[in-house]
């Protein structure tokens, strides 16, 4: 008997194995468990896969409907370049890459905004509190927002530029920060050619005001410098004759969108005259017709015996060319002579010796 009770109160350091009842009666527990819950599991994932079957499906209803929307802006560009007129006003691969940032801008914002509110229902359907995520997120996207304001600056920018159509591919435009052609924009920097050759990268949140000097048409102004006693009805004539020549000239007839017009004085002094000239011409040609005006002005008035002043004034014929190098220096002084009466005059008396007396004394 005492052993026994002995056997009994010594505990033994070898785990006992489960038995069979107690397998069962876990397996069980665990089929009530899940017979329990399940109906709660199958609503839940019912619910995840229809939300994202309908967010999948919404995406790409959308991207592609915007797809769309950019192709028959394409369409719409090629149709109008095939025009004599189109192909001056519309650049292909600026309405491509406008049209292509545009449809960047809207898929993004579209995935952006299908997908967050995919993943909040997907979040509440787990009966997760959302507020303090919010909060968080929104503090977040405050702080980040502030701390990259230069790029969320950049970016609003572009985005409306792009827009509102204020520049693209190919424009010569004035930024203000620096001037040349556009050979790419985007939604944070805009590229410019400029006229040494530079490429300068200009962010579209340091544009204060734009310049385009490619839209609608330009305008070529050039100032033709005469002598004042020439005639005007001459000089009026072959300036128009000028015009007219090169108006029917390749490839000038294309880039003059209007007759070329002698203005008539633009200022009368007493050696020179000065004559304005101007025409309208091609967006972005006005230098380039400029440059053609002056060479056919010289030649024309080189053939009419018109001569083109300007700079220093002119010499009457017959008169030196020299330049005299003392006409602006003053005259010599009558001190610099030594035996002028002033330069003499101007002379410190020599004090006598000691002990000589006075000439002007008497004895």
């Amino acid at each position: 008997m005492f052993l026994s009770v002995l056997s009994i109160a010594e505990p033994s350091d070898e785990p006992s194995a489960p038995s069979l009842q107690d397998a069962q009666e876990s397996a069980t527990e665990a089929a009530s468990w899940v017979e329990q819950n399940w109906s709660t599991w199958l609503s839940i994932g019912l619910r995840i896969l229809l939300i994202i079957v309908i967010a999948g499906v919404l995406r790409v209803m959308i991207r592609r409907a915007i797809t769309k929307l950019i192709d028959r802006m394409n369409r719409t560009a090629q149709a109008v370049d095939g025009t004599a007129l189109g192909g001056l006003l519309v650049n292909v691969e600026r309405r491509r890459q406008r049209s292509q940032a545009i449809g960047s801008v809207l898929r993004s914002v579209a995935s952006f905004l299908i997908l967050g509110t995919a993943g909040l229902m997907i979040l509440g359907t787990f009966q997760i509190n959302l507020a303090p995520l919010l909060a968080s997120a929104g503090v977040a996207g405050v702080a980040i927002g502030f701390g990259a304001r230069n790029l969320v600056t950049d970016f609003l920018s572009g985005v409306f530029m792009i827009l509102e159509d204020q520049y693209g591919v190919g424009d010569e435009i004035d930024a203000g920060v620096a001037t040349g052609e556009v050979i790419e924009v985007g939604l944070r920097v805009t590229k410019l050619r400029g006229p040494n050759g530079a490429i300068w990268y200009v962010r579209n949140g340091e544009v204060k005001r734009i310049g385009n000097l490619s839209q609608g048409w330009s305008t070529a102004g050039v100032d033709v410098t005469v002598r004042p006693d020439e005639d005007l009805e001459k000089v009026r004539r072959t300036l128009l004759a000028v015009g007219e020549e090169m108006s029917k000239d390749e490839p000038w007839n294309e880039r003059l969108w209007g007759p070329v017009e002698v203005l008539g004085l633009d200022s009368v002094l007493l050696d020179q005259m000065v004559v304005r000239v101007s025409a309208k011409t091609m967006p972005g040609k006005a230098l380039s017709v400029e440059r053609e005006l002056r060479w056919r002005i010289k030649n024309a008035f080189d053939a009419a015996g018109i001569q083109i002043v300007g700079g220093l004034p002119l010499q009457p014929e017959g008169e030196a060319s020299a330049t005299d190098l003392t006409a602006g220096m003053a005259p010599p002084s009558a001190y610099s002579n030594t035996s002028s009466p002033q330069a003499q005059a101007a002379t410190p008396l020599t004090p006598a010796p000691a002990g000589s007396a006075s000439p002007n004394v008497s004895k």
